[in-house]
């Protein structure tokens, strides 16, 4: 049984999400719940996306990372589907310093709002979409026209 499942959130808070290693699976609003089970403990995921083929690789990094305090059950729980309104400030901060910006709006406000970014190198406000799409479907390509820097925008969701 664990006893000090305050530990075990640290420990938790540590694991770095396997796309993004710049921010923690906490940071990015992954992590729901974390209980105490009598065996061990049982860690409630989020992924964000249902299709998220680092799923699996995030369960088995929690797994290891929670290893010492017994057995670890993970449970993916996609109801209400995750969103970018749940990454912590300190998950923004470190997306934006990573070079990846981070929302600009909740996601319900994503449906009107067109984002007029600012470089995460430069900090120049020129700046174009060049794919709605980048390396994952959460993200967008642009590049700013100041510095002539490719960036990817953090897409809310």
């Amino acid at each position: 049984m664990v006893t000090h499942l305050a530990a075990a959130r640290e420990r938790l808070a540590q694991v770095p999400d396997p796309e993004i290693p710049a921010v923690t699976l906490v940071d990015l609003g992954i992590v729901r719940d974390l209980r105490e089970t009598a065996s061990g403990v049982e860690v409630v995921l989020t992924p964000t996306y249902s299709g998220c083929p680092a799923t699996e690789l995030i369960a088995d990094e929690v797994r290891a990372a929670l290893a010492e305090f017994g057995d670890v059950t993970i449970t993916l729980q996609r109801a209400p589907a995750w969103s970018t309104d749940w990454i912590t400030p300190e998950g923004r901060q470190k997306l934006q310093q990573y070079g990846i910006v981070p929302p600009q709006c909740s996601a319900e406000q994503a449906i009107k709002v067109v984002p007029r970014l600012r470089c995460p190198r430069c900090d120049s406000g020129s700046t174009q979409q060049l794919s709605r799409f980048g390396s994952t479907a959460c993200k967008s390509t642009w590049r700013c026209i100041e510095c002539g820097e490719p960036f990817e925008y953090f897409k809310p969701i």
